[in-house]
């Protein structure tokens, strides 16, 4: 399989799906910040400094999409990760997500985008954009997955590929792994992992305790 791709899962509300960033960032930031109160005390010289609350971890990053081989518009792509950031009118909070790249495994929500279009074909249409987004952590689902380990479903279920699905996308909506993919080609029977045909239905099976990744 080629390098993983970075992928936002989409966890809740339903329907649970996978977003492919078409390049991996050349790099992200995290940071966290506390929040601290000067206590003034009559006679000394300066404050005495109490902490208050501990903020929530921030991840920063530039994704990069690009269309110019297929001329396709690329907001097609890039709104998916807009659309993030709506909120919805019966549960009145963002999508949770969570942010998956290597070992890097990060529940959160998407506080801010900024797209910034780039290139454009000789009739106007956007063929290459910079998403800056800022996930903020979510600590409500980090404490759901501490206390509810990565398990599989408890049955086997069916998956039908749409335009731009991977199997390690597949594997990171099913199962929070995009490294879990195997289980998947060999219940659908794939010769070819890297040949998904839109339409098609694969067989997302349940998976053991242990199931080696």
């Amino acid at each position: 399989m080629p390098l993983d791709k970075a992928l936002l899962v989409v966890r809740e509300p339903p329907p649970r799906m996978a977003i492919p960033v078409l390049f991996n960032p050349p790099e992200y930031q995290l940071a966290r910040t506390n929040q601290y109160a000067e206590i003034g005390i009559p006679g000394l010289g300066s404050s005495l400094v109490q902490f208050v609350r501990g903020g929530a971890q921030t991840l920063t990053m530039t994704l990069f999409f690009d269309t110019t081989d297929t001329g396709l518009d690329v907001r097609a792509f890039t709104e998916l990760v807009v659309g993030l950031t709506t909120i919805r009118a019966t549960t009145h909070v963002p999508p949770r997500l969570l942010f998956l790249w290597g070992s890097l495994v990060f529940p959160c929500v998407l506080e801010s985008v900024t797209q910034r279009f780039v290139h454009f074909n000789p009739a106007g249409l956007p063929l290459r954009a910079e998403l800056t987004v800022t996930l903020r952590g979510d600590d409500l689902l980090e404490q759901l997955l501490a206390r509810i380990p990565l398990e599989s479903t408890d049955r086997s279920k069916s998956w039908m590929v749409r335009d731009g699905d991977t199997l390690q996308a597949i594997a990171a909506a099913e199962y929070d792994d995009p490294r879990r993919w195997r289980p998947i080609a060999r219940a659908s029977g794939l010769d070819d992992p890297l040949s998904l045909r839109t339409g098609h239905r694969l067989v997302v099976p349940a998976l053991p305790e242990g199931e080696e990744r």
